[in-house]
């Protein structure tokens, strides 16, 4: 056959990486499938598919089952279709979450099943030597305890309380992590865990959980907002994570909102984060009482329905709603998600943040968004970080040699 000039064919053998890619993307999509849902979802021959599921069940990547005789729809002619399924145990991710007072890991199947979880209290600021060290010794024990070898794991995803430059994975910590500055985040977990890695702010981070796995799931366009010691957003646009031309978007903690307020730890005056986190909450409580109220005690006044706590804690929902407003404005999200610390207050906190919405913000763009609190609780911003590496796991099990699967 005469090829074109300037016209290459690939090999048979790229060839089939891609198709093997492809089913395994397809099986990643969805716990179980069949050959011919793969044959559909991924436009490959009957016979292709049929030997790429081959090599992948001789290898341990894919199990096969009997189908099920309770199918109350099995097939009404031929022979029914086997169930097919990626191994959940063919590969793991490590996640690390590292906030502003503690360190999360956990080790995740395929799937992001959470198969080892644990959480330290730390003062991470102006640690990072001693955080650093901290996230390797649980990333030993996980492994230790979970009796999984380092060689199975494809990744460690950290989230981290801090802007994180993309590409370089370099921290922004300026006033916000201040031993943290300069550090840079990949290279250093590299260096201690001899695993893969890849970094992310925590709000990016929760935000893929719940996309994920959470509340967010099958929407596309969505922003996850976290309110802790530090705000911030990570927005979703069309599915994917929206991290601007350096990785800095959603920095919405930072968004001037009171022209003679507070200065903020970033250095300028009056952001959101001065009037609407848990420690500014803490402070004004702290200041009106004459007492020390910490930002652990909030949710324990807030069931005690203490009426100086909760309405501290609605002016600042009324507060993150303004500053959502401008998100909902420009974005046009389908689905704000409410996570991190301050979630917890519950209505309290969603009622005055979704009319804070409403005021200030197109009706018609209003009437669209739904606002919910977070399906994870505070383990979104750990699963999202072992998710960085879960949504390369197709392409990474495609690539690598098979490691035997017990």
């Amino acid at each position: 056959m005469h090829t074109p000039p300037g016209v290459t064919i690939d090999t048979p053998v790229n060839l089939r990486e891609v198709g093997r890619l492809r089913v395994l993307e397809a099986l990643h999509a969805t716990q179980r499938s069949s050959r011919p849902e793969l044959v559909r979802v991924t436009g490959l021959s009957r016979a292709t598919v049929s030997s790429l599921v081959a090599d992948l069940i001789a290898v341990g990547l894919v199990t096969e089952e009997e189908p099920d005789a309770d199918d109350p729809e099995p097939r009404r002619t031929g022979r029914p279709a086997q169930s097919l399924s990626l191994v959940p145990t063919a590969g793991y991710a490590i996640g690390a979450d590292i906030g502003h007072q503690h360190v999360r890991v956990n080790l995740c199947d395929l799937f992001g099943t959470v198969l080892w979880e644990h959480w330290v209290a730390k003062d991470v600021d102006r640690a990072p030597e001693e955080t650093l060290d901290l996230v390797a010794v649980l990333v030993g024990r996980a492994l230790q305890e979970t009796g999984v070898a380092r060689a199975r794991v494809l990744g460690i995803g950290a989230g981290i309380a801090s802007p994180v430059e993309k590409g370089s994975g370099e921290l922004g910590a300026e006033g916000i992590m201040p031993g943290w500055v300069g550090l840079h985040l990949t290279e250093e977990l590299r260096k201690r865990t001899a695993l893969p890695v890849r970094v992310t702010n925590d709000a990016n981070a929760g935000a893929l959980a719940e996309l994920m796995y959470g509340a967010g799931r099958q929407i596309g366009d969505m922003v996850y907002v976290r309110l802790s010691a530090g705000i911030g957003a990570g927005i979703v646009s069309n599915g994917q994570l929206l991290l601007g031309a350096r990785g800095l978007a959603g920095e919405l903690g930072h968004l001037p909102l009171i022209a003679d307020g507070l200065i903020c730890r970033c250095g300028n005056r009056g952001c959101l984060e001065t009037v609407a986190s848990p420690v500014a909450i803490a402070r004004l409580l702290t200041q009106s009482w004459g007492r020390h109220v910490a930002a652990r005690d909030l949710p324990g006044l807030i069931r005690q329905r203490n009426t100086g706590a909760l309405r501290a804690v609605r002016d600042a929902g009324d507060a993150v709603g303004r500053a959502l407003s401008t998100l909902v404005t420009l974005l046009n999200p389908r689905l704000i998600v409410v996570g991190g610390d301050l979630a917890s207050a519950g209505e309290d906190l969603l009622e005055p943040l979704r009319a804070g919405v409403r005021r200030h913000t197109l009706p018609s763009a209003a009437r669209g968004v739904e606002i919910v609190t977070g399906g994870l609780g505070d383990g979104a911003e750990v699963r999202g970080a072992a998710g960085l590496v879960l949504a390369g796991a197709p392409h990474l099990l495609s690539t690598t040699p098979p490691v035997e699967v017990a």
